[in-house]
């Protein structure tokens, strides 16, 4: 029974030092969109939409509907038909609206 007991014991200051779930997830997030503020500041379209969507929405970062268009701005440089991607939720993929245009120019 000892070795109950200290088991229990161990168990105990493992579950103090746990972080609820939430707090866990809130930083991937944040940790995420600082990753893909890095990409998109060395020039990815895709990330500047993503971080476009991010801003947009409040996802990983206070939402910012300004710094949502300057960002859709810039991708937009290379890409106009990243505007139909402004109000989609962050992760949609930027490619799957330029496929489309490309179907409707054949």
């Amino acid at each position: 029974m000892q070795n109950n007991s200290s088991s229990n014991g161990s168990n105990t200051g493992e579950s103090s030092s746990r972080r609820p779930l939430s707090e866990v997830v809130a930083d991937c997030v944040r940790r995420w969109f600082q990753d893909t503020l890095r990409e998109a500041k060395n020039g990815d379209t895709n990330m500047q939409v993503l971080v476009s969507q991010m801003y947009y929405t409040g996802y990983g970062v206070p939402k910012d509907g300004q710094k949502g268009r300057l960002w859709m701005t810039r991708a937009s440089r290379l890409r106009s038909s990243v505007w139909k991607l402004s109000d989609k939720h962050p992760g949609y993929n930027a490619s799957d609206s330029d496929s489309d245009e490309l179907k409707s120019e054949s």
